[in-house]
């Protein structure tokens, strides 16, 4: 067995303005740090539409398609752009988290690893919104559900940032586990703790400042336990890299070391209750040297179990 990579050139199409911290090179730092880990590499398809609407309404799949623009940029708010390339990079980016469940799923591979952008986790059922257009993690679990037959699916979201689009999607879907951990007070401004789902939602927010200890207590205390409970059937992870201590979108103060951690104890968990399935997405993370260095060593370790 190994651990997939899944990208797709498409990716880097989805060009934002200058000066945009979702920026191309962002992938770039990812790939770059990846390149001399053993891993096989896939190219992400294209999400198929019935997928897409597993999670969004039609209306939502439409108007994205109709906002793109022929040239330049169209703005669908002041963080959230697309370019020329960014309709195809948001379907691959959706497509290639679907494929990794079902190489997964399938046994082709022993875990994987999403390098796609744009991010999804802010992408509401309606709304595009903080860099996302897509709710590239939800899809797949939905789609683990549906397609699979699982009963059981949980997503462990530690981005800085809370996935409100990924609690949009999953919290009235109680074979969804979610689970966060994200600074507050910052954006978008949810996940405190009583927004619990039909009892399928975990929030935990953390204060600027949060460190490697207070970090490790609260996943040792609260998330991880949370999963064990729930004995996921494959487990899901939003992998955002922004609650490093270098990023500059946020406050947080883990080390890179932090994140091979929980990838650990998360690869545990799995184990345990899933053959190991694990499926990772790549979300947030601007600090370039940063994000390069805890994507490698998060994939370092999904690599190290998968042999």
């Amino acid at each position: 067995m190994t651990t997939a990579l899944i990208s797709h050139p498409a990716c880097l199409d989805h060009v934002t303005p200058p000066g945009h911290p979702e920026q191309v090179a962002r992938l770039d730092a990812v790939l770059g740090a990846l390149a001399a880990i053993d891993l096989l590499r896939v190219m992400a398809p294209l999400a198929a539409e019935d997928d897409l609407l597993r999670a969004h309404p039609k209306a939502h799949v439409d108007a994205i398609r109709a906002a793109a623009p022929q040239s330049g940029w169209r703005s669908l708010d002041a963080d959230t752009h697309m370019s020329v390339g960014t309709l195809q990079a948001a379907y691959r980016a959706a497509g290639g988290v679907v494929r990794a469940v079902d190489m997964v799923l399938g046994g082709e591979v022993a875990n994987a690893f999403a390098a796609v952008r744009p991010p999804g986790h802010h992408a509401e059922r309606e709304t595009a919104m903080g860099f996302c257009f897509f709710g590239n993690v939800a899809i797949a679990a939905k789609y683990a559900l549906d397609h699979h037959g699982l009963e059981r699916v949980a997503i462990v979201d530690f981005d800085v940032h809370h996935g409100n689009g990924t609690q949009d999607l999953v919290e009235d879907d109680a074979r969804i586990l979610f689970c966060s951990t994200h600074q507050v007070p910052l954006y978008p401004g949810t996940g405190a703790a009583d927004e619990t789902g039909v009892g399928n939602v975990l929030n935990v927010p953390l204060p600027e400042g949060t460190g490697s200890a207070v970090f490790h207590d609260v996943m040792e205390r609260v998330v991880l336990p949370r999963v064990d409970a729930f004995a996921p059937q494959l487990l899901l992870i939003s992998a955002g890299f922004d609650a490093h201590r270098a990023d500059p979108l946020a406050g947080m103060m883990l080390e890179t070391d932090d994140f091979a951690w929980v990838t650990q104890r998360l690869c545990d968990l799995a184990d345990r209750h899933c053959q190991g399935r694990v499926v990772s997405a790549l979300e947030g993370g601007y600090d370039l040297g940063a994000l390069g260095a805890s994507a490698a060593a998060h994939v370092k370790v999904l690599e190290e179990r998968g042999r």
